[in-house]
């Protein structure tokens, strides 16, 4: 199996995407592990700032030499140049927060995951034209899981997620569940500032394992 298709089996398994970006490379390598610990082996770290490419590269070695099974998907990509830097850098998969026909040429190039961020019927079947199979909700609390009832009938070869304001309850999580998401992307609710300035990655860590509890009894049910 290729990591493409790795990924799209290994997201909605996890049933989430954590994402985050901070400046500091240290406290970025202890949340990625303390997610790890959690029972996460997939996330998206946001290209946000200048920090963001060497990080991800000290993330890609951590991965590498500590973190067996971890793929790393890189967040916020608006052009084919960031794509192609960071999968120079060892990105496994490339996520925009819009439609980005540059982004994904460079990934089609290179046979990579993209996963274009979409917010109309217009957007979604652009995006499926230029061969996405993985579509990203964005922003979540603006469209809402009606949103995804209803055009979920509309796209049955494609597989959605939401990303922004997603939140860790019971309810926000299986109202996106029961609309037909395969996962949900889950950022500041999940690894918060407070929680990355504190470093306190025994609370992130904890967090996330609450989070994939809660999806797995969600599953349950």
């Amino acid at each position: 199996m290729n990591t493409k298709e790795t990924i799209l089996k290994l997201i909605p398994e996890q049933g989430i995407l954590p994402l985050y970006f901070y400046k500091d490379t240290e406290v970025t390598l202890e949340v990625l592990r303390a997610i790890y610990r959690a029972g996460i082996r997939t996330v998206e770290y946001t290209n946000r700032g200048e920090a963001a490419l060497n990080n991800f590269k000290a993330m890609r070695n951590l991965c590498d030499t500590e973190l067996k099974g971890m793929y790393l998907g890189v967040g916020t990509i608006k052009n084919g140049e960031q794509a192609q830097a960071f999968i120079d850098a060892g990105a496994d998969y490339i996520i925009s927060p819009g439609l980005v026909p540059s982004a994904a040429e460079v990934a089609d190039k290179h046979n990579m995951l993209w996963v274009p961020g979409c917010m109309t019927p217009s957007e979604i079947i652009a995006a499926e034209t230029l061969g996405a199979k993985f579509v990203k909700l964005f922003p979540g609390n603006i469209l809402g899981p009606d949103f995804m009832s209803a055009i979920k009938e509309l796209f049955p070869n494609l597989i959605f997620m939401p990303t922004g304001g997603v939140d860790t309850t019971k309810e926000n999580i299986g109202g996106w569940f029961k609309a037909g998401v395969v996962a949900v992307g889950m950022g500041s609710k999940l690894i918060s500032k407070p929680l990355l300035e504190a470093k306190d990655y025994a609370k992130i860590e904890t967090l996330t394992k609450e989070v994939l509890a809660t999806i797995a009894e969600l599953r349950k049910g």
